[in-house]
């Protein structure tokens, strides 16, 4: 690199021969990833962990940094990213997604291992050039009570039974009143 030439204030010449060196190291941790870790500090399961991804994305979607075709779209890239920031979420079974979804979740599992984070910067202006064209409208309340009540419907009553068993044993005496003025109202909302 070829010395550069600089005056400063008081007239005095120097020559820069090097550039400043760049700061390696950690950078400053994304919130989700903070909050991630504090659940994966408490004990929590890798899906929760996931969540903050996926609460992260949908905040996104809402803001309209960019689109989601559906909410099951946000909800993937959630995923996505969870695992690829070492999230220890395994790819799903067979029969519940296709080969190429497994596939790369099981790439995205192998790179949140390996803790490269490089990122090829035209993939990516490409990416988020394509979902900014798509709607916003996928992170909208209604849209993600569709998917959360179809995805209930697909676990079957049981699961659904066991959720709220252990939302019961986890929320606490405060929680569960809550919880209970909640349902009231909704009981109250709904009989009209």
């Amino acid at each position: 690199m070829p010395p550069v030439c600089s005056e400063d204030t008081f007239g005095l010449t120097f020559e820069l021969t090097h550039p400043a060196p760049r700061k390696r190291g950690k950078t400053m941790p994304e919130p989700e990833i903070e909050r991630a870790e504090r659940d994966k500090a408490e004990g929590k399961s890798p899906s929760t962990q996931a969540g903050e991804f996926v609460r992260e994305e949908m905040h996104h979607v809402r803001e309209r940094k960019h689109g989601a075709r559906s909410p099951q779209q946000a909800i993937a890239i959630g995923l996505s990213k969870a695992r690829r920031a070492g999230v220890k979420l395994g790819a799903p079974k067979a029969g519940r997604s296709t080969a190429r979804v497994r596939k790369q979740a099981a790439r995205g599992l192998v790179r949140g291992r390996s803790g490269k984070r490089r990122v090829s910067p035209r993939r990516s202006r490409a990416t988020e050039g394509a979902l900014k064209r798509e709607s916003g409208s996928s992170a909208s309340k209604s849209a993600l009570s569709r998917q959360a009540r179809g995805a209930a419907r697909r676990r079957g009553r049981s699961s659904l039974h066991n959720a709220a068993m252990k939302a019961v044993h986890t929320k606490g005496k405060e929680g569960l009143r809550r919880a209970g003025q909640k349902t009231a109202r909704s009981r109250q909302r709904h009989s009209r």
